[in-house]
């Protein structure tokens, strides 16, 4: 074993989970429910009508999965917690019990010598405040607000490193262009709205913060770097539009104080003139940036809607369940982009992984997952590739310590280093979690290694 994949002193190695995608019992112990029960108890609009209703019952299961993590040697955890199990009414009455299981998950963590990484908000909003307009009510930084200064004063000094947001992006997407998320809308119109509103949100969250906590607070986006198909002028523009919308969009108003000219020419009608007052509210100092990273896309102009581009499948590559090809070159070109566009800040990979079929659980207890070790080897190695090249790159988060809810896809896809039985709760760790455990142990310079098949 050599030194040449060695990671920098303090890299954090962790794993990263959702809460609506792993806790179960989401109406327990005063909760309210949140957009996606709504969304997952509506008729068709979940794989097989999947529900979060028992997921991976880690509502139950907080302490065997905080050892099974411990086991393999995690010195991060990144995890959401559910606005609505703490704040049923997502304002106002704050549920004693909901709070208390993160504080005692926290403990555990902390006892555990894991350090915590609390995201806000992964997709959940109470569905109380999505019938108050939810994400469209400009009342809603002030709801975010509210919601950041009840955990921050509850848990901060235990946490030390906050995220506001998850991937704005695919919660405006999914959820308010073309649903196929919570709340399920399709409206041009709704989508940049909703997208101006999250941010204003985050803004605002940060400054709550900032007003009781003494740590860390950063966002969190998922960065898809786009590869135009060919020369010509048309995928050229399609590709640079693609890129506008999807990667810089929130980046852009968080960082530099404005969006993209393209989303303009993309919405047209549909884009509002915001007053610049908000912009003073979005552009908040920001302690780190979490990149989440599974795939490219390769990108042919249609000719049709702005926005609307073809992604060319490449012969010869490697795709995943989700239809993603494997590229991890797009990882170092992706973190190499942020730190060209919007300086030196902090960086950590807070979600890498893919889903492929896993076979049944073996004799002896073995799930054996080459196609995931090679992924998650060759991903390893472009993050440590960006390190070398100049980013500050403090740490890395697995998608997912856990097989989960895939929100609509239900649990159809398998993204876990741990095989959860669905059917009896059982945890049986994966090669692919074993190997993992050889990496943070050797705090990268097993990637050097032949790999284990």
């Amino acid at each position: 074993m050599t030194d040449a994949f060695a990671f920098p002193d303090g890299f954090l190695w962790g794993a990263a989970t959702a809460a609506h995608q792993i806790e179960g019992s989401p109406l327990a112990d005063g909760a309210g429910p949140s957009i996606w029960t709504r969304f997952a108890h509506t008729p068709g609009l979940t794989h097989n009508g999947d529900t979060g209703d028992v997921a991976c019952d880690h509502y139950r299961r907080w302490k065997d999965d905080v050892r099974l993590m411990r086991e393999l040697g995690l010195t991060a955890y990144r995890f959401s917690v559910s606005w609505s199990r703490v704040l049923p009414e997502g304002t106002g009455r704050v549920n004693p019990a909901g709070l208390d299981f993160y504080s005692r998950l926290v403990d555990a963590l902390l006892e555990a010598g894991i350090e915590p990484l609390l995201t806000l908000y992964h997709w959940d909003l109470p569905a109380a405040l999505d019938d108050r307009g939810g994400w469209l009510n400009r009342d809603c930084a002030g709801w975010f607000a509210e919601y950041a200064t009840v955990m921050a004063k509850a848990l901060d000094g235990r946490v030390r490193k906050w995220v506001t947001l998850n991937e704005p992006w695919v919660i405006t997407d999914g959820g308010y262009l073309h649903g196929a998320l919570a709340p399920g809308h399709r409206n041009k119109y709704e989508a940049p709205i909703a997208s101006h509103n999250l941010m204003r949100a985050h803004g605002a969250a940060v400054q709550a913060y900032r007003a009781v906590g003494r740590h860390e607070i950063g966002l969190v986006v998922n960065i898809e770097p786009k590869y135009p198909a060919s020369d010509a002028p048309e995928d050229q523009t399609a590709t640079r539009r693609a890129h506008a919308y999807m990667n810089e969009q929130y980046l852009h108003p968080a960082l530099l104080g404005h969006y993209p000219p393209e989303l303009r020419e993309i919405f047209g009608d549909a884009w509002p003139d915001w007053p610049a007052e908000d912009f003073a509210l979005i552009r908040q100092p920001l302690d780190f940036l979490g990149i989440n990273y599974y795939t490219r896309n390769v990108t042919r102009a249609d000719g049709s809607w702005p926005l609307k581009a073809g992604a060319v499948k490449q012969p010869s590559a490697t795709y995943t369940e989700t239809g993603w090809e494997v590229f991890p070159q797009g990882l170092t070109d992706t973190l190499l982009w942020v730190r060209r566009t919007y300086g030196d800040i902090p960086l950590y990979v807070t979600e890498n992984g893919a889903a492929f079929f896993d076979p049944p659980v073996a004799e002896g207890g073995r799930v054996r997952d080459p196609l995931r070790i090679d992924y998650l080897r060759r991903h390893l190695r472009a993050v440590h590739e960006a390190i070398r090249a100049g980013c500050d790159i403090r740490g890395y988060m697995v998608w997912s310590l856990l097989d989960n809810l895939e929100w609509s896809l239900g649990y159809s896809k398998r993204f876990g280093i741990v095989h959860v039985n669905y059917a009896t709760q059982q945890r049986t760790v994966k090669d692919s979690g074993r190997w993992y455990a050889n990496v943070v142990r050797s705090h990268g310079r097993a990637l050097g290694e032949p790999l284990p098949y």
